[in-house]
Formats: C-alpha cells, structure tokens, sequence
C-alpha cells in the first residue's frame, strides 16, 4: 500500500506557521540566556555597590554589599566581591580578573585595595589591606590582616598566612609566602604599571557589554 501526497502537501505556505514559532522560540531561549549572563549587583543590609567613573563589570561577574570603588576599575568574568558580612573599598584603575574572590570577615576584617592594583585570575583576597602600586599573582591566596605594602608582588600560587606584612617592593612567593627579592624599578614598570593600564584597554575592548550601572 502506498501512500500518496499530492505536490501542494508541503508548500511554502504551510511552513510559515512552523518558522513563526520557531522563531519565537529562539528568541525566547536567547533571552532567557542574556538574563542568566548579567552581572549580579546587589544591595545587602541597606547597603548597594558603588561604582566610579570609566567602570567595566563584566556579565556574570557578582558584586554585593558596600563595595566601593574607584575610577576606571574592572570586574571580570566569574569575578566575586562579597561586601556582604564587612565593606570592600577599592581604589582607581583596580582590576579584578576572571574567577578572582574578593571577601572579608564579619565583625573582624575588611578588604581594602589602593590604586593601580591588579588582583590576577582565580585569586582569593580576604579581609586584608593591599597597597597602592601591587599585582597579586594567578591563584594567590591573601589571607585576613594581612598587609601588602606599595610596589610589590605576591606571586602566582602563593599563600600570604593570616597577619602577613609583605614590605615595600618586594616579591613573596611560596606556600606559606616568604620574601624571594626586592624589585627593581624596571619590574614595577614593566609588570605592575603594564598590567593595570592593559586592563583599562582590554575593558574597552567590551563596552557593549559592559553591565557597570555608571558608565
């Protein structure tokens, strides 16, 4: 038995209700994505982030709480700051990468950050002061009160043990961090300087997505 369609059966027309929904239905699920992708900047107690002027927040990134920041800063990707349980204040032209925790301790500990400070991918700074003029390395671990003075390098990896006091110019590595070397000048121009004027470029790169509430 055979069965027989005549030629109109599957004609232009009778496609047109079918790509309609589908349509709609694309559309939908690409809104739905956009939304779950958004920063998530929210208030805590009473208390919502602040952003400074030339700002970069980069969808998905989660800000909370009395965050405080500077001029031309930077929030990456997957980037946390938690101003939830104690305030998080950060100078100008601070870059916060991808993955990077920012967090403090209840009733003990903020995190304070000065200026031209670059806190590098995956990195954990908890309830500590960071000077002006410091890269914290990839994966590094800032534990509460601890200190990082001016023009100093905690590098990749490293672990900086609660109470910590890394001295001006210098670089700490190692698990726990000890002092390895001063810093020359070329260093704190050619590693610290470099990367936070990069960052203010490579956040321009993404102003169209830019989720930062002051532009």
């Amino acid at each position: 038995m055979f069965l027989c369609v005549s030629k109109n059966t599957y004609s232009a027309a009778s496609y047109k209700p079918f790509f309609v929904k589908l349509f709609i239905k694309v559309t939908f699920i690409l809104q739905i994505c956009q939304l779950y992708n958004m920063a998530t900047i929210l208030p805590v107690n009473g208390k919502s982030p602040q952003f400074g002027n030339n700002c970069f927040v980069a969808p998905n990134a989660t800000i909370v709480g009395d965050v405080v920041m500077g001029d031309d800063c930077s929030i990456w990707f997957n980037a946390v700051l938690r101003g939830d349980v104690n305030f998080i204040k950060m100078g100008n032209k601070v870059n916060i990468q991808d993955g990077a925790v920012i967090h403090c301790t209840f009733q003990k500990s903020a995190t304070e950050i000065g200026n031209n400070v670059s806190i590098g991918h995956n990195a954990l700074v908890h309830g500590c002061i960071i000077q002006d003029d410091v890269l914290i390395g990839m994966g590094a671990i800032v534990m509460d009160r601890c200190v990082v003075h001016s023009n100093s390098i905690i590098a990749a990896g490293a672990v900086l043990l609660e109470g910590t006091v890394v001295e001006a110019g210098s670089i700490y590595a190692g698990v726990p961090a000890r002092k390895v070397k001063d810093i020359s000048k070329d260093l704190i121009h050619g590693e610290i300087n470099r990367i936070a004027n990069n960052y203010i470029k490579y956040a321009s790169w993404f102003s169209d997505a830019n989720e930062s509430p002051v532009k």
